[in-house]
């Protein structure tokens, strides 16, 4: 190959990593900053339910989540279980999304971080259920060394200590990860025992405007939501009408 031909594609390849290290967009800051504090997601499948819109494309709906209103993103990749995949991040910010967009997966290894990275990710999803305390700190570690933010997900009581580790945004699942059972009471139950100065999110369950307003006077700062928005026709058009009934 000639010179000049490698040089130019070296250069080209650099300029792609610097792309790559450049700072993502803050989820904590925008729920923070947020009105709504709505984190929009990209859900095809479930695995209680199989599948909620196996016609979604990542090239739309996230796009179409950003215009209506949307404070940041979350997108399904695993593969199996909730008919995700890495490359819908890519083609979400492929189509235009700039916002914040979470990582959302079953992480046990760091591998997944470097996956979440190189796919354009803002932030991962750490799941207390699923590590042990040590883990979870050693992930979260890396995930900042990458740039990453991380939301960790707590279920009960006992889940409640990991908070500790200090995490970006402490996470309230609604939804038990053992019998998929979705009560929200789990947000209002956890909300006063996680450190106050955390940013609170409720996940799952959400179904009515009026909860975003009852979960934010009790200091929940972003609402994950998706089968909500996912199983209408247009789920960005939802969004839009969900958010002008808050």
């Amino acid at each position: 190959m000639p010179t000049d031909i490698l040089q130019q594609i070296i250069a080209t390849k650099r300029e792609e990593l610097e792309l790559m290290r450049r700072p993502k967009p803050s989820l904590r800051q925008a729920l923070l900053s947020s009105p709504t504090g709505i984190i929009a997601e990209f859900k095809r499948r479930s695995p209680s339910k199989g599948w909620i819109k196996e016609e979604g494309r990542a090239s739309l709906i996230p796009l179409s989540y950003q215009q209506n209103g949307a404070a940041a993103l979350s997108i399904l990749t695993d593969k199996q279980y909730f008919g995700g995949h890495d490359r819908f991040i890519a083609e979400a910010r492929q189509s235009g999304v700039t916002i914040p967009i979470l990582y959302k997966n079953f992480v046990i290894d760091e591998m997944q971080l470097y996956e979440a990275l190189l796919c354009g990710a803002s932030a991962v999803l750490l799941i207390a259920a699923c590590l042990s305390k040590h883990e979870c700190q050693t992930l979260m570690h890396k995930a900042h060394q990458l740039g990453l933010e991380v939301l960790l997900e707590m279920h009960s009581e006992e889940e409640l200590e990991y908070a500790e580790l200090q995490p970006d945004l402490c996470g309230i699942n609604n939804r038990n990860l053992g019998s998929f059972i979705t009560q929200v009471e789990n947000s209002f139950r956890l909300a006063e025992r996680l450190p106050k100065d955390a940013v609170k999110v409720s996940e799952s369950g959400i179904s009515n405007p009026h909860t975003i307003n009852e979960l934010r006077s009790v200091g929940f700062r972003g609402f994950l939501i998706g089968e909500t928005f996912m199983r209408e026709p247009d789920p960005g058009l939802a969004l839009k009408q969900f958010i002008s009934k808050i």
